[in-house]
């Protein structure tokens, strides 16, 4: 199967795109989504992130979907892919991680839909509401930072 085709049946499967957004203090851009019946997550702290329209790519949805919540327009790469194994309402299926990095002020972006933005390191988590798939993704990114080696610039 060609990589068109693994992203056209994923899209076809329900995956969902979310992006882990850091700062220059490694701090995780997270979103309050609305405690509001209907939507996937209410009330909690999650990544930005969203569904693909017909026919958008799983690159493109995150793109769009970050422009939409917060206004902003950053570079984004995949990451991986991690899986919901919810209660329907809370979500189900796989879920397309992207990284980008922005520093500035995440309660000046002009939020769209939720509560609010804000940054959080890590190590905060697990006083936060944040659902299981959002764990493991920060979780998953934090070991891949740890893990890169030390460049001859950077070592003491």
């Amino acid at each position: 199967m060609t990589d068109t085709e693994l992203e056209a049946e994923a899209i076809k499967s329900g995956t969902g795109v979310s992006a882990l957004i850091t700062n220059s203090q490694g701090e995780y851009l997270l979103h309050l989504r609305d405690d509001i019946e209907g939507i996937c997550w209410p009330g909690y702290w999650t990544p930005v992130g969203g569904r693909p329209e017909p026919g958008e790519s799983l690159a493109d949805t995150v793109a769009r979907e970050v422009a939409e919540e917060t206004g902003l327009t950053i570079p984004l790469r995949e990451f991986t892919t991690v899986q919901q194994r919810n209660a329907e309402h809370l979500g189900k299926g796989p879920i397309a991680i992207y990284t980008g990095h922005w520093n500035g002020d995440a309660h000046a972006l002009p939020l769209t839909e939720g509560i609010m933005l804000h940054w959080f390191p890590a190590s905060v988590l697990p006083r936060l509401r944040v659902p299981p798939w959002c764990r493991e993704a920060i979780a998953l990114h934090q070991n891949a930072r740890t893990s890169l080696p030390v460049s001859e610039d950077t070592s003491p």
